[in-house]
Formats: C-alpha cells, structure tokens, sequence
C-alpha cells in the first residue's frame, strides 16, 4: 500500500513516498542521505507529544542522532521572530552543512523548518515528514518555504526543495476532524484546477477519505501529490503553470489577514472560501457557467468548509480592506491584481490585471462592509 511519487528536478530530483507505517521505516530511509548521522528535528508542541518519542526512537535504532528543536504550534510562529529562534537554535547545535534537517509537522512547521534550512549557512538539506493532510498533499512537496508578514502570508521566503518527502497516513490517525476536512480543501483544489475525473472520484468518495479509510486516503493524497509533483517539475519558481496551484489563495489569504492567522480560520478553510469565491467571481464575470460554480460550491460545503463570507469568524468584513489585502498579494504584478479564476471544474486559469473595482464590487454583493 505504499506509493512513490518521483519529483523531476534534475540533480535535485527527489522521491514523496506515501503510505502507512513510515514513520517506523524513518530512519533507514533518511540514513542514504546523511554523512554524520545526525539530524535536528523540527516540531512543534502538539506533534512532538504525540510522536516525538517514536521518531526519536527510530531513528535512534538506525544510529542517528536526534536534537529537537520545539516550536509553539501554530501559524503565528510563520513569522520573523520564529525563524530567528529557530536558526539561533540550529546555530547553538553547530550543525554543519553536511548535516540535516528534519521538519516534523504540518504547514507550519514544514514552511519554517525549510525557510531556516534554506538560510542556514547559506544552505542546509532538510528532509519532510509531514502530519496533516494539508501538508501532505500540498505545502511538503515544491519546495516553497516562507514566513508571513504583518503585510500578508508567505511574502518571505525561498525555494528550497526537500532531499525526500515520507507522508506516513497513520499519523493522521491523530488529526482533529477539522484539521482533516482543511486538508481536504487542498485534495479537492486538484479536481478543480485540472482534473475533471479526479472531482468526480471524490464527489463519490470524499466522506471516505475524511473517514480516513485506508484506500480512498491513499488515493487522494497519491493523485493529489501526482498532480503537483508534475506541475512543480514543469515550473519550479512559479513563473507560469505552477501559479495555477493558487486556486482560491488571493481571497483566502486576505481572509487570513483580516482573521489574524489564528484558530478562527485555518489555511485549510480560507482556501476553500477562497475557491467558492473564486468560481462565483468567475460566473460574475463571464468565464464560467453559474451551475459549474455551484457545483463547486457544493463539494465544498459537503466536507463541512465555509463557501461564503458569512461563514467566517469575524463577518462582516470591510470590501476595501480584504482588496488592500490582495494588492499586498505575492501573485500582483506592478500593483494590479492577479487572480487564479475558472472556467469550469477542471479548467483554471490565471488571470491578470484584475479590475479592483470589480473585486471590491463583488465582494459587496458578497456581504462585505463598504
């Protein structure tokens, strides 16, 4: 029951192996890439608690060395303060450059961990062992690591690709339902930007795979890593293609901003309101069918995810300011607005130059505040 996904990249093409029981098989699959046995893990509170102490162990049969490095949980450590502990940490550790390290988590920690191996002595390998359905089927796979800003999410940051990726699916076992239903919104992200099929299989299957039922799980985390693996072979750094992987990112990230990057709305949830929004948007302005749209938005609202801004901590909110919001965008261009849009399921689009005004329009007709 294991996959393998092989991300093409050259010389530094590497493998996400997907499956159950990996986290026992931990260290002889990192040991190939290691010179002095030694690695620092990176985790947060909640996931070390959990499976600290069998990593550790693990990794320890294959006579590896373990120095943890703890973090708060949390989006709120993504942030300038939390990677100045953290490589002051690795720093303190004396690790070397032929030394590794390990990030042990979800988003957050995968996002962090990769930032500060990136800066690290100008460069340090780091290996992904991530433990939310979010982190699985997108953010430890492409290489993208950032912090957030008071400005906006993710606008510091480096490509720095993994040595390999182990996405171990009884580790989910753990994983509140709600974080599970936000990983979902990313799995479901597939189906809309480029496989039509794919959406199909999980109208029929989706209430499995958030049951956690051993094949359907499989399934959606393997075709969902299928997908990007390919798109982030094809355009590493964002430049053409890859930008597609945004699908309701630009709503969801001002959403994001205007909730404080807390508990009131996840990553996971934000993306899924910010694609509902995005196929409404598209049906506003022409580029897809409004039955497209609200099928759309019943997939989503059939996992349990908000579609709509009155579902959100916080509503109403202020249309000028989520538009200030998306200006400060990673994907804006010279000031003007970049969305990723729709025209239909399976069939996404990049779209440039934006009409603000219209963004702001529609998002009054969505229920937000002039």
């Amino acid at each position: 029951m294991t996959r393998t996904v092989a991300v093409g990249l050259g010389d530094r093409a590497y493998e996400i192996v997907i499956g159950p029981g990996l986290l026992d098989e931990a260290g002889q699959r990192i040991l190939p890439f290691l010179k002095n046995r030694r690695v620092a893990v990176v985790s947060d509170e909640s996931v070390w608690g959990l499976h600290g102490a069998r990593l550790s162990a693990v990794l320890d049969r294959s006579g590896i060395d373990v120095s943890p490095v703890i973090v708060p949980p949390g989006e709120q450590t993504k942030s300038f303060e939390g990677l100045a502990d953290v490589t002051d940490r690795l720093l303190a550790l004396e690790l070397d450059r032929s030394d590794l390290v390990v990030a042990f988590g979800g988003g957050v920690v995968g996002d962090l961990a990769g930032f500060a191996a990136a800066v690290y002595k100008r460069g340090i390998d780091f290996v992904q062992i991530p433990t939310t359905l979010l982190a699985q089927v997108d953010s430890s796979v492409g290489g993208k690591t950032a912090i957030d800003t008071p400005r906006g999410k993710n606008l510091v940051g480096a490509f720095h690709q993994p040595r390999l990726v182990l996405a171990d699916l009884d580790v989910l076992a753990t994983l509140p339902d709600r974080e599970m239903r936000a990983g979902y919104a990313e799995v479901i992200k597939y189906g809309f930007l480029g496989d039509f099929g794919f959406f199909e299989w999980l109208e029929a299957n989706g209430r499995q795979v958030l049951a956690r039922e051993p094949q359907a799980l499989l399934h959606a985390v393997a075709r969902s890593v299928e997908m990007k693996a390919e798109i982030v072979a094809e355009d590493e750094t964002e430049r053409g293609r890859r930008a597609l992987l945004n699908l309701g990112h630009t709503f969801g990230h001002a959403l994001e901003s205007e909730t404080g990057y807390g508990e009131a709305l996840l990553h996971g949830e934000a993306v899924a309101a910010g694609m509902a929004l995005a196929f409404r948007f598209s049906a506003a302005q022409g580029l897809c069918d409004a039955q497209e749209a609200t099928r759309a938005q019943a997939a989503i609202a059939a996992a349990g995810l908000p579609t709509r801004l009155a579902d959100i901590q916080g509503y109403p909110f202020a249309a000028e300011r989520l538009v200030r919001h998306m200006a400060q965008d990673k994907k804006a261009e010279s000031g003007r607005l970049t969305f990723i849009l729709a025209r239909g399921i399976g069939d996404a689009l990049v779209a440039k130059d934006v009409d603000a005004y219209a963004v702001r329009d529609f998002l009054l007709a969505e229920g937000a505040q002039s």
